[in-house]
Parts: structure tokens; C-alpha cells; sequence
């Protein structure tokens, strides 16, 4: 158990929980773990390399094997990867000649001769039924006959796995991180604190857990353990029945209730009455989820435990028998009779309420009475919210300024987007811009004083993670909204997908536009060669797992912007197949190499989401002819099938615009807010480490910081949001 967790510590941190065993002569296995590791990427720190050297051969070769293990899969290289042109980047025909020669390959088979015969008749063949499309004509091994070793440059990605403490207090660690993140973690992230909490439910526990969804997947792992729950709404406690049964912890899918253990239905019912009668307004929060508490009801039993009146009150006002006003509806009278003042009064006692409320606040206000009423009021709760709501607002106001009639582009938290007209009128640019002052100098208040920051300058355009929901887990995986530097010739990213039960077939596609977010071209599986690019050959069936690959010339692309996605033809959606991921590599123009070389991927991230369309991140040609990822993590819902890139154009470019022409509160915003004083700023060179201890912002950590340094890379990036 412990050896499957600690590979959570790999994938979270870059950190190796201190390998234990005999000290001996371990050093040349050290030296080839090292270059094992290189040759996807990754490299031992001087620290571990050298702790490494002092344990036994043995020691060292197992550690490795766990390791290596997890850092494959990581990059995508625990799969083989192969493709259907087999000389691919060369030797991709042109479309129309490659079909040609597919329906003349059928019309050879005597088996499908006839009915390939039929179809042209009538003027339109099926790819689908020709026997050479979509499908591997080569194995693996022969695919890698013909692409030569790839060579090695320096601007390949090497991430430093370092030294850890204990794997206890590494686990200890990340537990603690996970549960007591200001913001919410991912369906992943979830998933990986369930673990960590049963496995550190009788140790140290986070001063306080802020995110509802981490409160639930805790609370579980205490009742398991025996341990008292934390409980301070009466929502916590349906969170955590649904948590008990296996079921949606954010509540936005309704969960299916069993019954429930006497000890557990105790537990959650003494639970409930302690809510209540510690304050009985926290009724009215039962409304926004009246069924689910009636079905939680009925497998609680609260009749058989008048010990807990406060309880049975609970789905009292879930079936209408008993009363519970709730703010929402009480702030809705007043807006009715244009009470502004006293809305904004009222929702003092719920801050988080008043910020999320104040452009509606601002733009209901008639006179200037009013609009100072309420920035008075959020002035004087400001203290009181989290920094994630304070950011958010910020961000909000911010952008705020332009002009109206713009697009407005809504993401949820599954990812899905849409677009509609904004036609709000605009938030009075007094009080926006005295309310965006107010929020600055709290954030600065909140801010740890810094001595000496180290800022890598390609972390400054990366987003801050106001929601672990809007970022899929991976390597090299940034925040929606994040801009970085794209440094390479060529760029080739990739699709990879396991069917789990059905036929599936996922198409890689890029669309390239031009400034205005017009269509210049694609690159797809009906357009295999064009600006710069080609595209790697369709496959549509992967019972053992199937690839798809495009390469790009960077210097030869036409347009502004490439936006690559991956369009669900057929079959199982991201959710629902066994395996699925979308990454890209960055190559020289001298390397060549596999179509798939571990060490040259940037990023790889998992493919989990509601649409069939997909779209991981954008590339955009900056002013100066250097290219940046835009991070999106967006799906589109599109067709139940034959998705394709020619029928999404409009709406992907749609997207896309409202994504690049909204500005992000970023890592470049707080480390503003952090320099004044007598902080030291020194940009990091990727060389000279200083000696002393600094706080270190970057996207990947040195070597050779000073133990006492606090260090914020992107697997840790939310522990930049204050408090």
C-alpha cells in the first residue's frame, strides 16, 4: 500500500520519499537508474543521486523499477504509441491519393469488391468499410525499424526528481496539502485525497479545511477510523453520505443512497443536531438540495432517535413541514423593491454571498448613496472572505471594463463551454475601481513577507489556480488561462485512447486561424498535409490502444493561432474509455527520432470530460514571431457522433477569442502585490542558485536551493492563493 502511494508523492511533488534499505556499493545502479530516467525525461537530483550511491544494488534497482514505472506513465510512455503512416513525419500521401489507393486496395478483395462497387456507383464510399483505413497495417516493432535513435539536445524537458523525507511524512505531507487546499482540487486530486485520508486519518490533521467536496472525502476516512467528524453546515453532512456510498461529493450529480450502518446513521444524525442547534439558520440551507436530504431521510431513520430533535428538523424542512427562510430569498424581496441598502446590509452576514453579489449589487444601484453603500459594505467584510473569492472578484472587475455587447464564454466546472451575448449594462467605473484597490491592499495584507524571491520569468503569464476543477491532471499542466513560451521547430502533439467495450474512434484535428479568428486551414484526417503540417493517418478502432499524431512546422504555419482537439467520431466518450490522453512534444529541426520520444513531451494531460470535442490549450503566434500555449482545458458538447474539426470551426475560434481577450489574474499580479518593502527580486537564470534561502516561483524547481527555501511550482501552485 505504502509503494503505491508513495507514487502519488512522484506525481504531485517530483519529490522521492527516502529510499530505505542496507547501505552498500549502490552507486553504478544509481548511475543507470539516472540514465534510465534521462532517456524519458527525468533525472535524479545531485542529493538523491549521491543518497542513492551509499544504499545496496538491490535497494537501488527496486527503488527504480517503482519509479520508473510512475514517471513513464506520467509522460505517456507506459503505452506504445504507434502509427498508422509507419514513416511518419515523412511519407504521409495526399489525402485524395491515399483514399484512391485505399478503394483500389478494396476493390482487389474479393470480399469487399462488391459492395465497394455499389458504393461508387452511387457516388460516396464509406472510408470506413475500406479494409486498408483506420486501422494498424504494421506492428510496433516494425513501425521502430524504421525511425532512427532519437539524438539528444539541449532543449529537451528534464524534470529533477528530488530527495523526500519518510515516505510517513511525505504522505503526511501531501495529506495535508491536498485537505487543507484553499482551492478545489480536480476529479483526480479527489480521487488521490481519498486515498492519502484513510491512510493518515489517525495522524495530523489540517487546521482547517476549507474546500466542502476535501471536507466530505475526510470526514469519510474519520468515521472509517472511528475519529469525530468536522462538520459545520448541514450540507457537510449530506456531502458525506454520498462520500459513503461512493457518490458525487460536489453534489452535481444526484447520488443513489443506500442504507446505512446503525453506527454510521448515529454518527451523521448527531452530526446534524449538533449543526442545528449550534445555529438553527443553517436550515435554510437544506432548500438547495430539498430531494436529496428527503432520500437521506429515508435511510437515516430520525424518528427511531429523539435524542436528535435538531436532526429530525433537518427533513422536516426538506418535506415542507417546517419552515426555513433563506438568505437568497430574503436578499430577492429586497432587490424586488429596489431595497439595495439594505441587500447589501442583509448579505454582511454571509461575505462570500456579498462579493459574488456585487456587480448585481452595483448595477441594481440608482444613486450614488446607494453604489457607496455597498462598496462600504464590502469594504468592512472584505477581512472575513476567502482569498479565492477575493481573487475571483478581482479578476472580475478587472475585465469588467470593457466595453458592453462583447461575447461572454461560460465554463462550468466539468469544463463545458458555451457562449452568449453579454448584454449587462457596466459596473460604474468609480466603484470598480475602488473596490479593485480595496481587494489589492487586502491582498497584500494577506501576503507572507518575503525576504528574498527567486522568480523564474516563465511562471509569470501562468494563471492563478482559483479551481483545481479547471485544470486536468498531468505533467507540464497549467491553469486555464495560462500563457507559455513555446520554444521549438517542431511541434507535434498527440492523442491516445483505449476502448474500454466499444468500438471507438478518436480523431486528432488542429484548425489554424488567422488574427481575426477566421478559418485558414486544418489539419485532420481529411486533410493529412497542409500549412506546415501533417497528420500522422486515421485509425478508428483501439481495442489495444491506439494513437494519432500532428506535426508541425512552426516556422511554415500560416495564421496566428493552431488549436489542436480531439473529436470523438464514434463510440465511447473521454469518460467512458478505458484510458485517454492528449499531450505535445517540442523537437529540433535535427532530431528525429520515434514519432513518440518521452524526453521531448512538455505536457500530457488526461482526457476526462462531458463534450465529444475536446480542446486541451491553443498555440498563438505572439507579435514578436514567438509562439505561447493558451492553456483552454475546455469541452464541447457537439454530436452524438462524426464529430469533426470542419463542422466546429465557428464555436472553437468563438472560444477561443473570448479565452485570449479575457485577462487572467496571474502569477505575475501576486508576486506585484509581494515585492515592496525591502524584498530582494532576483530573476532566475537557470544557472546561478543563491546561497541563502529564498522563495522560489517557478515551473520547475532547481537544484541546489537552500533546505530553509519555501519552493512554488505548478504541482503546488494553489499555496499561492492567501488564506
Amino acid at each position: 500500500m505504502v509503494h503505491r502511494l508513495d507514487a502519488l508523492v512522484i506525481r504531485h511533488t517530483h519529490r522521492l520519499p527516502l529510499p530505505t534499505g542496507p547501505a552498500g556499493e549502490g552507486g553504478t545502479a544509481a548511475r543507470q537508474f539516472d540514465a534510465a530516467l534521462m532517456s524519458v525525461g527525468f533525472k535524479l537530483s545531485a542529493e538523491l543521486l549521491e543518497h542513492l550511491s551509499g544504499l545496496s544494488e538491490g535497494t537501488v534497482v527496486d527503488t527504480a523499477v517503482r519509479t520508473l514505472g510512475t514517471v513513464r506513465e506520467m509522460v505517456g510512455d507506459h503505452v506504445r504509441h504507434n502509427v498508422y503512416f509507419i514513416d511518419f513525419p515523412a511519407g504521409v500521401p495526399d489525402t485524395f491519393d491515399f483514399w484512391m489507393r485505399c478503394i483500389a486496395g478494396a476493390l482487389a478483395d474479393d470480399g469487399t469488391r462488391a459492395n465497394t462497387l455499389e458504393q461508387l456507383s452511387a457516388g460516396v464510399v464509406n472510408l470506413l468499410t475500406l479494409p486498408s483505413y483506420g486501422t494498424y497495417r504494421h506492428t510496433y516493432a516494425e513501425m521502430l525499424a524504421h525511425h532512427d535513435e532519437l539524438l539528444a539536445a539541449a532543449g529537451d524537458r528534464l524534470t529533477v526528481l528530488h530527495l523526500g523525507g519518510t515516505s510517513d511524512d511525505e504522505l503526511t505531507r501531501l495529506y495535508l496539502a491536498l485537505a487543507g487546499s484553499g482551492t478545489p482540487l480536480g476529479e483526480d486530486g479527489l480521487r488521490d485525497l481519498q486515498d492519502l485520508a484513510g491512510h493518515c486519518a489517525d495522524g495530523p490533521q489540517p487546521e482547517e479545511i476549507p474546500v466542502r467536496e476535501n471536507r466530505a472525502v475526510v470526514n469519510r476516512a474519520r468515521l472509517m477510523a472511528g475519529a469525530g467528524l468536522l462538520l459545520d453546515t448541514v450540507t457537510d453532512a449530506l456531502r458525506l453520505a454520498c462520500a459513503l456510498v461512493g457518490g458525487d461529493v460536489t453534489l452535481r450529480e444526484p447520488t443513489r443512497l443506500r442504507a446505512l450502518p446503525r453506527p454510521v446513521r448515529r454518527a451523521l444524525l448527531a452530526g446534524l443536531d449538533a449543526v442545528v442547534a449550534a445555529a438553527p439558520a443553517k436550515l435554510a440551507d437544506v432548500h438547495a438540495h430539498r430531494e436529496m436530504f428527503k432520500r437521506l431521510g429515508e435511510r437515516l431513520h430520525p424518528h427511531e432517535y429523539p435524542q436528535w430533535p435538531h436532526a429530525a428538523d433537518v427533513f422536516a424542512v426538506a418535506r415542507g413541514e417546517k419552515a426555513a427562510r433563506s438568505l437568497d430569498s430574503r436578499v430577492e424581496d429586497l432587490l424586488r423593491t429596489s431595497d439595495v441598502t439594505g441587500a447589501a446590509e442583509l448579505l454582511k452576514a454571509a461575505p462570500g454571498k456579498l462579493f459574488r453579489s456585487l456587480d448585481r449589487l452595483l448595477r441594481a444601484a440608482r444613486t450614488q448613496e446607494e453604489r457607496d453603500a455597498v462598496v462600504a459594505a464590502a469594504g468592512q467584510v472584505v477581512p472575513d472572505v476567502s482569498g479565492r473569492v477575493v481573487l475571483s472578484v478581482r479578476q472580475h472587475l478587472h475585465n469588467r471594463a470593457q466595453e458592453t455587447g462583447a461575447r461572454r464564454v461560460f465554463v462550468n466546472r466539468l469544463g463545458r463551454a458555451w457562449v452568449t451575448d453579454d448584454s449587462r449594462p457596466p459596473v460604474p467605473a468609480p466603484e470598480r475601481e475602488r473596490l479593485i484597490v480595496a481587494l489589492d491592499a487586502e491582498l497584500r495584507r494577506r501576503l507572507p513577507a518575503v525576504d528574498h524571491l527567486l522568480i523564474d520569468p516563465d511562471v509569470l503569464d501562468v494563471a492563478l489556480p482559483l479551481s483545481g476543477k479547471a485544470t486536468a491532471s498531468g505533467l507540464g499542466v497549467l491553469p486555464r488561462g495560462s500563457s507559455s513560451p513555446v520554444d521549438g521547430e517542431l511541434l507535434r502533439f498527440f492523442v491516445y485512447w483505449k476502448q474500454a467495450e466499444h468500438t471507438t474512434d478518436y480523431d486528432l484535428s488542429a484548425l489554424l486561424l488567422d488574427a481575426d479568428y477566421a478559418t485558414v486551414s486544418w489539419l485532420s484526417y481529411t486533410n493529412l498535409r497542409d500549412a506546415g503540417g501533417k497528420h500522422s493517418g486515421d485509425i478508428t478502432d483501439a481495442p489495444d490502444g491506439a494513437s494519432e499524431f500532428i506535426d508541425l512546422r512552426l516556422g511554415a504555419v500560416r495564421g496566428a493561432f493552431v488549436v489542436p482537439q480531439v473529436n470523438i467520431f464514434a463510440g465511447e466518450g473521454f469518460e467512458e474509455v478505458e484510458e485517454s490522453f492528449f499531450g505535445f512534444m517540442l523537437r529540433g529541426t535535427e532530431q528525429q527520432g520515434r514519432p513518440f520520444e518521452p524526453r521531448t513531451v512538455r505536457m500530457k494531460s488526461e482526457l476526462r470530460g462531458p463534450g465529444r470535442v475536446a480542446l486541451p490549450l491553443a498555440f498563438l503566434r505572439g507579435s514578436d514571431g514567438r509562439w505561447r500555449a493558451k492553456w483552454l482545458h475546455l469541452y464541447l458538447k457537439g454530436t452524438p457522433a462524426s464529430n469533426r474539426v470542419e463542422g466546429n470551426r465557428v464555436t472553437v475560434a468563438t472560444l477561443l477569442r473570448g479565452i485570449v481577450e479575457r485577462e487572467q489574474l496571474t502569477v505575475r499580479h501576486l508576486t506585484g502585490l509581494m515585492t515592496g518593502g525591502g524584498t530582494t527580486v532576483t530573476v532566475w537564470d537557470g544557472k546561478t542558485v543563491p546561497a541563502g534561502p529564498v522563495t522560489y516561483i517557478g515551473l520547475e524547481r532547481p537544484d541546489g536551493l537552500h533546505p530553509g527555501s519555501r519552493i512554488v511550482t505548478p504541482e503546488n501552485l494553489r499555496d499561492l492563493i492567501p488564506a
